[in-house]
């Protein structure tokens, strides 16, 4: 049995996952079924390793597994977030390298949206960036079709619109003394076209959005369409 400290261990199941590009469900099914075997023994539910531990499936060792990657992309407009073209939207996948195509992403951009997009296959990673108890900040340049009133920003930002799925507060900053047509939007939450949905209830429509950073990633000086390797924050 693994014998590692803590911190260096994870859980079995999302080891299996991870390497075996299974779920975690059907990791969880083998070891069920004793056909996993860690350090000699079988092992249960809930077992713990490292990569320093001799991990066996049917009685066949897998190799050590390459790390994690975490991509960061900047997503120009007209492009999905899906692996499968839709109708004449391209898809990001068209912008990486082959080698990052088993990436996921996360997170989303809708096609109309623009900037900083991060990709993994890290699913702890995924989980810590975009559920909404980590409180990772996010903001975005957005700008309106029409001035926005003072009223209604102080709805936004000290109230909060109510949509249908819950309300929605958002800190807004103006980007110059000058306009009230382009803000900043600080958010850490990460509804479906949230931003988008917020402005349009109140009759504002958005004309363009675009994210320049998500927790400890900014989009910096990476150009449009190019991607680059990150470390993990």
């Amino acid at each position: 049995m693994p014998t590692s400290a803590p911190d260096d261990t994870e859980r079995l199941n999302k080891y299996l996952a991870f390497h075996l590009g299974v779920s975690r469900r059907r990791a969880d099914e083998l070891i069920e079924k004793k056909a996993v075997m860690v350090n000699g023994a079988v092992v249960s539910i809930g077992a713990r390793v490292t990569d320093a531990d001799n991990v066996l499936v049917h009685n066949t060792p897998l190799a050590k597994r390459p790390a994690y990657t975490y991509l960061a992309l900047h997503k120009p407009v007209g492009y999905v977030c899906s692996r499968k073209q839709q109708g004449d939207l391209p898809t990001i996948y068209s912008l990486i390298p082959e080698k990052y195509s088993h990436l996921k992403t996360v997170g989303r951009l809708d096609a109309d949206s623009s900037g900083l997009l991060l990709m993994s296959d890290d699913g702890d990673f995924t989980l810590e960036m975009t559920h909404p108890r980590y409180y990772k900040q996010k903001r975005y340049e957005v700008s309106l079709d029409h001035n926005l009133a003072p009223l209604h920003q102080q709805m936004i930002s000290d109230f909060g619109i109510q949509l249908e799925d819950g309300p929605s507060k958002l800190t807004l900053e103006r980007m110059s003394d000058t306009s009230r047509k382009d803000w900043h939007v600080i958010m850490s939450e990460g509804r479906n076209r949230q931003i988008r949905r917020t402005f349009a209830s109140i009759g504002y429509g958005v004309k363009r959005l675009h994210r320049t950073q998500f927790g400890a990633y900014t989009l910096a000086s990476l150009p449009q369409g190019d991607c680059m390797e990150v470390t993990k924050a």
